[in-house]
């Protein structure tokens, strides 16, 4: 029987929890959805006990205990991880009925073990796998002769192994892309830096191996969401793409993203287009200033947001961005709240979008004004677009209004539509169609000093 549940209706979320006892649910508690300034129910262990989150004093989200008899948390937390929000999802020995640790991600993925026979694995495996993280996958974790160690790095994709704690051996299974020679990618580093208003924005940075020391062409790879997490510490395949043809790569987590503190997180509320693209040009302007990026040969991309980020990047900040590529993404702000056949929930476009985006009365002239439709003859750079034909997420007018309207004022624009695709790529022959149309582009745009 399920624990928790959850029902969210007219921008209402409501929280239920199950009594085993009485066999009858009952209301825990019940927050604005697009608020996010409640706690939230995260799990329940074999005991019972409640765990939430929910933001501590320095504004970043942390785990806490319940208290049943006060009906809210505990006051300090049973889990935080300094500069992050607590991202992560229990681990049980279900064989045990014990709640283990927690899986969970700063910089890059780690766990957090209360038991001290996992802590005591966990140091044995870090040991013997030096150059890795490792997270162990287990179900019976405390009983069983063997685990699962999942080894991943900057470089090296999940490596699978079997791991004997008896014997402290390993045997090899195999590894998610095995043609990979982590030898030959490059390396990934966290940063932060400060934006032009003081904001402190974090960035991964993925370095060309073998290219000399820099500065190197540039690509600032902007992820979707937005607000969400971008990305992480591991080994990314877009990023090591690029690096691989001699690129730098800039993944930066603007403001509106996740995972970094409220702070950071609200400060994207109604910016597209605003202070969040001025974060991205803000990262090119420090890469430049460390010597690491080439100020003549910058380019822009991403997907979904990061396509609109990537339009309006050009638009916004030509002095910068030398050229742009994008995939499904976002032209026209009114257009994502008008169109009827998107997959956004009702629940988001009636009361989410207008609170973290814009409101279409309320916020119109900002709307219009930060929609890179309605500036597509400011334009003028080279551009690669790609869209799917049965994309409900950014449907296809996105593309092709856009497309319609820069080609008029910009020879140099490349438009193509992926049949049978989605919102992002699914199929192998457009991945590998798309990434080299992105590998030519950039060799022709790119590649060379102007």
């Amino acid at each position: 029987m399920p624990a928790l549940g959850l029902a969210s209706h007219k921008g209402v979320t409501t929280y239920h929890r199950y009594d085993k006892t009485s066999k009858l649910w009952s209301k825990l508690a019940e927050f604005q959805t697009f608020a996010f300034d409640g706690y939230e129910p995260e799990f329940v262990d074999f005991e019972g006990k409640l765990y939430v989150s929910q933001l501590d004093k320095k504004g970043f989200s942390a785990l806490y205990k319940f208290r049943d008899e006060s009906a809210s948390p505990e006051e300090q937390p049973w889990m935080k991880v300094e500069g992050f929000d607590v991202d992560g999802s229990p681990i049980w020995d279900y064989k045990a009925k014990q709640l283990l640790g927690i899986a969970y991600q700063s910089d890059a993925i780690s766990s957090y073990w209360r038991h001290p026979t996992m802590k005591a694995m966990q140091e044995r495996i870090d040991a013997q796998l030096t150059t890795t993280l490792n997270s162990i996958d287990c179900g019976d974790c405390l009983g069983s002769p063997v685990v699962l160690v999942t080894a991943s790095s900057d470089k090296q994709p999940n490596l699978y192994l079997l791991y004997r704690p008896a014997t402290d051996e390993f045997t090899v299974l195999g590894q998610k892309y095995p043609d990979i020679d982590p030898r030959r990618m490059g390396s990934r580093d966290f940063v932060r830096f400060a934006a032009r208003d003081g904001l402190s924005i974090p960035m991964y940075i993925t370095k060309p191996a073998g290219q000399g020391k820099g500065p190197w062409p540039t690509v600032v790879l902007v992820h979707g969401g937005p607000y969400i997490r971008g990305s992480s510490w591991e080994w990314d395949a877009e990023a090591q793409f690029m690096a691989s043809r001699g690129y730098l790569v800039l993944q930066p987590e603007f403001r509106g993203s996740t995972g970094y503190g409220n702070a950071l997180f609200k400060a994207g509320w109604k910016q597209w287009g605003q202070a969040m693209q001025d974060d991205l040009a803000d990262a090119a302007k420090w890469a430049v200033d460390q010597g690491l990026a080439d100020s003549k040969r910058i380019a822009i991309a991403g997907a979904s947001y990061g396509g609109y980020a990537t339009l309006m990047g050009l638009i916004k900040h030509p002095d910068i961005f030398r050229c742009g590529f994008e995939w499904v993404g976002v032209s026209d702000i009114n257009l994502m709240y008008d169109i009827s056949w998107s997959d956004f929930s009702n629940n988001w476009l009636k009361y989410g979008m207008p609170e973290m985006i814009g409101d279409q009365k309320r916020d119109a002239a900002a709307l219009k004004e930060f929609s890179p439709l309605e500036q597509a003859h400011r334009l003028k750079q080279p551009l690669l677009m790609a869209y799917g034909a049965d994309d409900r997420r950014v449907p296809l007018p996105h593309g092709a209004k856009f497309h319609d309207a820069v080609k008029a004022h910009n020879p140099n624009v490349e438009y193509v539509v992926y049949a049978g695709e989605y919102h992002g790529w699914y199929l192998e022959k457009t991945r590998f169609d798309f990434w080299r149309k992105v590998e030519s582009f950039l060799e022709r745009n790119l590649k060379q000093a102007p």
